[in-house]
């Protein structure tokens, strides 16, 4: 072989693998166009329209008129507003031992016992069932007087009745199938840790919350990262419960951010003030998850 045709072969290879690469590439953007658009179209347009619409007064019919930031002037100075930012804080706060209570019903579960498998179904049928059901079921469970927490207790007790136990109540009735997902997460973790690893740990004498907490917490990282940031998503977009349960009464005193913005867009036809508290719910929604994605990527590297 001449010397000018052993150096047109590597260029003709060249050509040939750049040819391949640009094929690969615009095939992998057709398979991905169509899933791009619906996102923009599901995701993306509605954020930008709803912060569009924040700027407006708004009644759904009439024509839209701006209003700058008096929208957002009202929303903080509005005592329903803190209300609805506290009840929320406090979903956070308790919402969180879902993960843990997940974690526990996953280690019980995840043993090798006959009859596991109903026991499984059992566990787990809490959260295939809809928000609507739990808030009845529940609402029925604390009814003064026939409810079967008069049972437990010996009298009726107006749980959705107070302001001081209402949304503490609703909060007990999301965590029943909150659970339950935070549990299939970590069964499915369980299934992926290597066996090989607990076992040389045990042989070097660790047991227990030792043996959990330095072998088998650090492999279950990806399912809690899962658990805590869904949970999180959920407690901050509580809604169904809360219609269902206590349309955010007594006296707002069980209202949340989401249940706000319904009732103001619903009920009293404030749709750019609406919108407002939707833009304030996804920045606090935002900051949150992009606190959490940071701290994940930072690991990972």
């Amino acid at each position: 072989m001449s010397h000018s045709a052993a150096r047109r072969l590597p260029a003709a290879r060249h050509r040939h693998v750049s040819t391949t690469r640009r094929h690969q590439h615009r095939a992998a953007f057709f398979f991905l166009l169509p899933g791009c658009a619906l996102f923009c179209l599901c995701v993306v347009y509605p954020i930008i329209s709803s912060i569009s619409l924040s700027f407006y007064n708004w009644d759904g019919m009439t024509p839209k008129t701006f209003a700058g930031f008096d929208n957002y002037i009202e929303l903080f100075h509005s005592d329903t507003f803190y209300t609805a930012l506290k009840n929320n804080l406090i979903w956070l706060a308790f919402f969180l031992l879902a993960p843990p209570l997940g974690l526990a019903f996953a280690l019980y579960l995840n043993q090798q016992m006959r009859g596991m498998r109903v026991v499984k179904s059992l566990f787990f049928a809490p959260f295939v069932l809809s928000g609507v059901v739990v808030g009845l079921v529940f609402s029925w469970f604390y009814d003064p007087t026939f409810g079967l927490l008069r049972l437990f207790v010996g009298h009726g007790i107006p749980v959705l009745g107070d302001p001081h136990t209402a949304t503490l109540g609703i909060i007990f009735a999301a965590l029943w199938p909150q659970t339950p997902f935070c549990m299939v997460l970590y069964l499915t973790g369980l299934t992926s840790i290597n066996p090989e690893v607990v076992e040389a740990a045990r042989m070097e004498g660790a047991r227990g919350v030792r043996l959990l907490w330095h072998v088998i917490l650090p492999q279950l990282r990806p399912a809690t990262f899962m658990a805590v940031v869904l949970t999180v998503i959920g407690a901050l977009r509580s809604f169904d419960l809360i219609a269902v349960m206590s349309g955010g009464g007594p006296f707002d005193s069980s209202t949340v951010l989401a249940y706000y913005m319904y009732d103001q867009a619903i009920k009293y036809y404030r749709e750019g003030y609406s919108a407002a508290i939707a833009v304030v719910l996804f920045a606090i929604m935002l900051v949150y998850i992009v606190f959490h994605l940071r701290r994940m990527l930072r690991e990972e590297r």
